[in-house]
């Protein structure tokens, strides 16, 4: 997501939404198995989880039973666009051809033929080998390979009652797969049988990566738990799945509801003539009178910057506050409570003294404890300097005012960025209204975006226009490699629609995999001001850095190189995910890019040196606030998974406010990033105990980049190393060892701070 400052901030947070469809807001976000013990239903949330391919493609090891109960709806036959392999470029989807009635057949088909594919493999009466059981499993499920990342894909960015009926009609069928494959022991007997040969069988590196890999899956995901545990499992697996899908469509409901709405344009004083228009057109699009405002998906609003009535601020900022906590049907309190819970419980049944502990034993933190006192250690400079941020606002404020003492206005979170702006102007004269005019978002993209990735890696881009879309505002561009070889396909959404989940992310259609012969196809989805009708798209500085960091996510998947599908691209921790995508953000700063598609939408003229001085000059101002806000949402994050069995049924507002106060970060003028009731991140998004993973990778990134500095910046060679030896290497090694054979040795927090103008007095 974006920052909703005009400053440069760090970007850090967009979301990774793929290989196990952690951006479906139902079906794909979670991997499923049917216990042919047990007819249950049961499901468990694996977004971003990297689990095999085969594991989220709903794969199973025995009969038919869950789908003959339930035969589809629609016929499946070769009618159905995705009855068969697209024969467009790289596969790509015919959404021209594609109809919402089309993805529930397809679906419940693919579930069938995956039925039958792992059942074959769990009964190989042949003893289990490296191909006949783990290759198998890298080959299963090509029909749901190709309909759930769709169906994720167009129900994520360009939802409807339609598409929200099929995931709740879908998620019951799909769930039923869920715990048979990690709590089966037949088959988890055949992956343990390869894994305790794995030294044996003169694998290449990639494939013994792959086999420890599954093996830990399982062991994870509690395959060496009783009888007894895996069916209490499964019934927490159930509950949770169906709480997280209440939570989505509860907050995108919540979201919309809560846009700020008035009927008097002198409200909107402070806005420009275009941010005007797009509230008129919002208004309008909602068949409503006057002028509306969106809500983005954080707590503050990128409009509270430049709105100058500040009861107009007070209440879009309250509109955004209590989306969630507002009574009625969207209310999502009651519901990440008991998610909370059931999460504590399961760690336990697993063998954890908390959530968290459980989620990070495979990722670079490896514990929370380690994760904590990483964030700790943070929090006493960032809000000192939050501090001093806060202090020169007050003294502002008070100068415009004349009043001081008891009678005084005092600074409240609504104001913070509005007068932060003015201090801005004051301190560096930078106005945002003045940067605007020379970020056009499509020249941004084409000069700046993907000029860098042109030097860097030789990369180049074509626009498409024969190939069918889903929604009439999304873009499609083949890449090429340097000699002219086709790489990847590459979508864009980057305008805000009131059917579109909140926030900015990446993932795929198509995943790169040498075994199966495929090409990636990739996208980029955000949420951005679309102008209206014939005006330019002008975006700040941190919409610009959003854009350079899910296409760096785009190129981790595009230069993806991996001969199987489980390890390839994206499918990494968590907190190394991340840093790739923090990383391509730093060149929108980088002299040789930034001049290069920083220009006057009018007339093409460069922007001035003084300005681009004073906008690097600006680079860490407000930075206190910003690592403040999200430090505050990555401890809330933390403190809801840390949370012991033994804990009762919390109420989410004063464990917001004690965890707040326990961690050091309940500053009044500065508001966690997400507030519990609406940080879909970790109760819908795959990010439970994992939100950290933004602050983890920026320590990555910002070394990686310091790295470049250091070896001459902005050049082939630098930018082929990195592909060669992380960007194309996705999951197949350890990734400490990874980025450390990169880097030449450990990550560096300093580096971090330099950046974040931390390392100052």
């Amino acid at each position: 997501m974006k920052q909703p400052q005009a400053t440069l901030p760090k970007g850090r947070f967009g979301e990774i939404r793929r290989r196990n469809y952690s951006g479906l807001r139902v079906l794909c976000g979670q991997a499923f198995y049917f216990n042919q013990a047990d007819d249950r239903l049961a499901v468990e949330d694996r977004r971003n989880m990297n689990f095999p391919r085969w594991i989220t493609l709903i794969p199973m090891s025995i009969s038919f039973i869950a789908v003959a109960a339930n035969p589809p709806a629609t016929p499946f036959d070769q009618g159905n666009p995705f009855y068969a392999p697209s024969t467009l470029p790289f596969q790509a989807p015919p959404f021209d051809k594609i109809k919402d009635s089309d993805y529930q057949p397809a679906i419940e088909a693919g579930i069938a033929e995956q039925l039958k594919e792992m059942h074959a493999i769990a009964n190989d009466s042949a003893a289990p080998t490296f191909d006949n059981t783990l290759v198998a499993m890298e080959k299963a499920g090509q029909l749901l390979q190709r309909v759930l990342p769709v169906f994720e894909g167009v129900s994520g960015a360009n939802t409807n009652p339609a598409l929200q009926k099929i995931e709740e009609e879908e998620t019951p069928k799909l769930a039923a797969l869920h715990d048979s494959i990690y709590l089966d022991a037949k088959l988890f007997e055949r992956v343990s049988a390869i894994y305790r040969q794995r030294d044996s069988l003169k694998l290449d590196p990639e494939s013994k990566r792959l086999v420890e890999k599954y093996y830990q899956d399982f062991v994870h995901a509690g395959a060496n738990l009783s009888d007894e545990k895996k069916a209490e499992l499964k019934k927490l697996n159930e509950e949770g799945a169906k709480l997280s899908n209440d939570f989505k469509n509860k907050l995108l409901a919540a979201t919309k509801a809560g846009a700020y709405a008035t009927t008097d344009k002198e409200n909107l004083a402070g806005l420009s003539d275009a941010q005007i228009a797009s509230a008129a057109q919002a208004a309008k699009s909602r068949n409503q009178d006057g002028w509306v405002i969106p809500l983005q998906n954080t707590t503050q609003q990128p409009a509270l910057t430049q709105l100058s009535n500040g009861a107009t601020r007070n209440a879009l900022f309250e509109n955004s506050w209590e989306r969630a906590e507002r009574g009625g049907e969207n209310d999502t309190r009651d519901t990440i409570a008991r998610l909370a819970q059931l999460r504590a419980r399961k760690a336990e049944l697993l063998g954890y003294p908390n959530f968290a502990a459980w989620k990070l034993e495979d990722q670079m933190a490896k514990t929370p404890e380690a994760a904590l006192k990483f964030m700790n250690d943070l929090v006493p400079a960032a809000t000192a300097k939050a501090a001093r941020e806060a202090r020169d606002i007050q003294a502002l404020i008070a100068s415009q005012r004349g009043d001081a003492g008891e009678g005084a206005f005092h600074l409240h979170p609504w104001d913070w960025n509005f007068y932060a702006e003015q201090v801005r102007k004051a301190r560096y004269d930078l106005d945002e209204s003045q940067v605007k005019p020379y970020f056009e978002l499509n020249n941004v993209l084409q000069n700046g975006v993907f000029y860098a990735a042109n030097q860097l890696y030789g990369i180049t881009f074509k626009e498409r226009h024969d190939l069918p879309v889903y929604q009439p505002d999304v873009r499609v561009f083949e890449v090429y490699e340097a000699d002219g070889k086709p790489l990847a396909l590459f979508y864009c959404d980057y305008y805000k629609r009131d059917n579109k989940n909140g926030g900015a992310w990446m993932s795929s259609f198509v995943d790169q995999s040498k075994l199966l012969g495929t090409l990636p196809v990739v996208y980029n989805v955000a949420n951005l001001p679309k102008p209206a009708e014939g005006q330019p798209a002008l975006i700040s500085f941190s919409d610009v850095t959003t854009m350079f960091h899910e296409f760096g996510h785009a190129l981790h998947g595009m230069f993806a190189a991996s001969q199987y599908p489980t390890l390839s691209g994206t499918s990494v921790a968590r907190d190394f995910v991340e840093f790739p995508s923090q990383f391509n953000e730093h060149w929108a700063t980088y002299p040789a890019v930034f001049d290069h598609f920083a220009k006057d939408y009018k007339t093409g003229a460069p922007i001035p040196p003084e300005l681009t001085a004073k906008i690097k000059k600006a680079a860490t101002f407000n930075q206190g606030y910003a690592l403040t806000e999200l430090l505050a949402a990555a401890e809330l994050d933390m403190q809801w998974h840390t949370l012991p069995v033994t804990a009762p049924l919390q109420k989410p507002d004063a464990f917001e406010q004690e965890a707040l106060e326990k961690t050091k970060l309940l500053l009044s003028y500065v508001p966690p990033r997400y507030r519990s009731s609406y940080f879909s991140h970790i109760w819908g998004g795959g990010y439970a105990a994992g939100y950290y993973a933004y602050l983890w990778a920026e320590m990555l990134d910002d070394d990686a980049f310091q790295w470049f500095q250091d070896h001459g910046g902005l050049t082939r060679a630098n930018g082929d190393r990195f592909r060669q030896m992380v960007l194309s290497r996705g999951n197949t090694e350890d990734l400490a060892k990874m980025y450390e054979a990169w880097l030449g040795s450990a990550p560096n927090i300093q580096p971090m701070l330099k950046f974040r103008g931390l390392d100052q007095p």
